[in-house]
């Protein structure tokens, strides 16, 4: 690797964490937004680098959809139990049983939307003035309109067209009772050097992330993993491939690709040869052109 390179990547990480040290100076009660994707685990090791030798002074916090992946949710509470970290947990099945939302049924009903009413509860309910995202702009056309520090307005929703200018890297914090905001450290990061550093400073992530066999349907393009959470007609054929997963969210909309990348290094060499964005296995992102867009104005992460 170039020592030009090695000083990108040592860029992106010093305004990461200065981003992360000016939401401690800036707000009361921040978290981290936890999913258990390569994304939120970059974040919380940048924020163990950003307070070192102190530990992470904000706690995790998970909406639980109830429809995860098991590899997800150990490697979730190893983390936890590693770092002494507090760990927040939003229900989505909470959120069901008190009729605050309802659960969709058929072939492709997913719990991903029901997320936005148990995430915006919770925010309310701790008053939580800043939720920090592993949001990147390369990931999906709506996230390229997002400041670093993106306002939220007392309805917990986002407007493109009210958001601060962020010049100098100054950033205006500033909001009323009931406000919040969500902060995107590595916002100008891509994939590719999400990867990079994740490989450079060997970074521990799920197991999902590197190609291994599992049950799989062929639906939207993408290897749709078997779960007990998961309805199939009887056109799917059940069949057992080799995959990796590009992304991680809801299980029942979370697509792999066929894969043989199984280290570090191999995933690196696969995503600088890839075409398409990370997000094209989500189902969740094929409901309609604006589904992501339409879910942030909502809410959504």
């Amino acid at each position: 690797m170039s020592r030009y390179y090695l000083n990108y990547l040592d860029e992106l990480e010093s305004e990461a964490i200065y981003i992360l040290r000016e939401v401690y100076a800036k707000f009361e009660h921040p978290v981290i937004l936890f999913s258990g994707g390569k994304d939120s685990i970059l974040v919380t090791h940048l924020a163990k680098k950003a307070f070192y030798p102190a530990k992470i002074p904000f706690a995790l916090l998970q909406i639980d959809t109830g429809h995860n992946f098991p590899e997800t949710m150990s490697f979730r509470d190893k983390l936890v139990e590693d770092l002494d970290l507090r760990l927040i947990v939003g229900s989505v099945q909470k959120s069901i049983d008190e009729k605050k939302v309802v659960e969709e049924v058929g072939k492709h009903a997913s719990r991903n939307v029901l997320q936005i009413t148990t995430l915006l509860d919770t925010i309310e309910e701790l008053k939580i003035d800043c939720a920090i995202g592993g949001g990147r702009r390369d990931e999906e056309k709506s996230r390229a309109k997002e400041r670093i520090f993106s306002h939220r307005d007392d309805f917990g929703q986002w407007d493109p067209k009210n958001q601060r200018p962020e010049l100098w890297s100054i950033f205006n914090s500033q909001h009323e009772i009931g406000e919040h905001f969500r902060v995107f450290p590595i916002s100008n990061w891509t994939e590719m050097d999400v990867w990079n550093y994740i490989n450079r400073e060997k970074i521990e992530i799920p197991s999902i992330y590197f190609a291994h066999e599992r049950k799989v349907i062929w639906r939207n393009n993408s290897w749709i993993p078997v779960s007990e959470f998961i309805t199939l007609d009887e056109s799917e054929q059940v069949e057992t491939k080799k995959i990796r997963f590009r992304t991680l969210g809801d299980i029942t909309i979370t697509g792999g690709i066929e894969s043989e990348a199984n280290t570090l290094e191999k995933i690196v060499a696969e995503v600088a040869a890839m075409r398409q964005t990370e997000r094209g296995n989500r189902a969740d992102d094929k409901r309609s052109e604006n589904a992501m867009e339409d879910r942030k104005r909502q809410g959504y992460f």
